[in-house]
């Protein structure tokens, strides 16, 4: 008997998404060291591909991230700022083209204690119909490499996490 069956992955875009893909981690750390993590240029880039985020963090205000001389990743907006549990941005993807024309789609970021432990909610949301899988794909890659980062200090070593961590 044969079966044909494919792997769900977000990474190949074989996740079933419509307009909103969520991801849930748990990391044994404090809600202000994930929002640290997250808000803090050097620290972005330890698990974010080497991509570092700059904004001042305040509701309204703007956001870019990318690494200087090498590529522009991301722009938006802080939609919500409620430090250490909430964020909301709108999420401009800048790399190629391709997700260029995607136009602009929401991230949220929730932080929930849970015990000596915190969970994480990332939800991308807005997403079109058909969304290029580049836009949504890397958060898998990215949330293992903050837990590592804040349970270890170490740094994720899989192919792509790092991509721009000698530019």
């Amino acid at each position: 008997m044969t079966t044909d069956v494919t792997t769900v992955s977000f990474a190949r875009g074989t996740a079933p998404v419509t307009d909103t893909a969520v991801f849930e981690i748990y990391i044994k750390t404090t809600p202000e060291r994930i929002w640290e993590a997250i808000t803090d240029p050097e620290q972005r880039a330890r698990f974010s591909f080497g991509v570092q985020t700059h904004s001042d963090w305040a509701p309204g205000s703007t956001y870019r991230a990318g690494v200087p001389g090498v590529v522009e990743i991301a722009e938006g907006e802080n939609v919500v700022v409620e430090p250490p549990r909430l964020l909301v941005q709108t999420f401009r993807a800048l790399w190629s083209d391709d997700v260029k024309a995607q136009g602009t789609t929401r991230v949220t970021w929730e932080i929930e204690a849970v015990g000596d432990s915190c969970r994480l909610t990332v939800v991308h949301d807005h997403l079109p119909e058909s969304a290029n899988a580049e836009l949504y794909g890397g958060w898998p890659m990215i949330l293992s490499g903050l837990k590592t980062h804040l349970e270890t200090g170490e740094l994720l070593t899989t192919p792509g996490s790092l991509m721009y961590g000698d530019a």
